[in-house]
């Protein structure tokens, strides 16, 4: 899930909506890629968290540009104290024989829509996914996508320097990228649109959900609803559903290759 945008045009019954899902799908881990908040306060945080919470599975969330102070001074001198406080960590990590999860921060508080990650935070994503189990799925989360839905309105920025983000990725084994941000879902497998140097590297698959919030509901090409990941020893699955009024209905399921 991404962008709850929690304290803003908050959708009823969206809580126990989702619960629902989770019921029926008992994933392993539930991913929020950031916006949890609307506005960066802490009770607006404190509300995505007793969402998250009230699910009954482990979670694991990482930050997104309206998860910060929208204050000054407060955006740039103590931009993630507020997030800390509540979901702890913004790069947290996940790991179990089957699934592991590198969570990345992507946020500048100087840039409102675009986000970044310094070579620092790229050259730890190989220590994390490195010792997976076999056949474990390795996993980075971040809030900013790195590849979207062609229609999206510009302003809607894309991780920066994502080719050298895309190059680190696959170097350190990851199999997964998930993020949000532009509220709109898509699923493409990175050597459909790029090619890297050296040797043929394994499958990656970007994935991005759509907003499981609503707070610009005038926005039409803004689809709400969450995104549920299946994996198997060949092949991986994403399947998208769509929040309806009745409930969550699933949209479209996209099978790609593990190798």
């Amino acid at each position: 899930m991404s962008d709850l945008h929690a304290g803003r045009r908050d959708t009823a019954g969206l809580a126990e909506t989702l619960a629902t899902l989770v019921g029926e799908e008992a994933p392993e881990l539930v991913i929020a890629t950031g916006d949890l908040a609307h506005r960066g306060r802490s009770e607006q945080l404190a509300q995505a968290h007793a969402l998250l919470d009230g699910l009954g599975r482990p979670f694991l969330a990482v930050p997104g540009n309206h998860d910060i102070p929208y204050s000054f001074p407060q955006r740039f001198t103590q931009p993630w104290q507020r997030f800390e406080a509540v979901f702890g960590s913004v790069d947290p990590t996940y790991r179990s024989d089957t699934l592991v999860v590198c969570g990345l921060d992507s946020v500048r508080p100087w840039r409102q829509q675009g986000g970044r990650l310094s070579t620092e935070r790229l050259a730890g994503v190989g220590g994390v996914l490195a010792n997976a189990a076999p056949g474990a799925l390795r996993v980075v989360a971040l809030h900013h996508h790195l590849a979207g839905s062609p229609w999206r309105a510009s302003r809607k920025f894309p991780l920066r320097h994502r080719d050298r983000a895309l190059a680190a990725f696959a170097a350190a084994g990851a199999e997964l990228v998930v993020g949000g941000h532009i509220h709109q879902a898509s699923a493409v497998e990175l050597h459909e649109f790029t090619a890297l140097d050296g040797a043929r590297s394994r499958s990656l698959v970007l994935a991005t959900a759509p907003g499981l919030g609503r707070p610009r509901p005038r926005r039409m090409g803004e689809a709400q609803g969450a995104v549920v990941y299946v994996w198997e020893t060949g092949y991986l699955e994403v399947v998208t559903y769509l929040l309806e009024p009745d409930g969550f209905r699933q949209l479209a399921r996209r099978r790609f290759p593990r190798h």
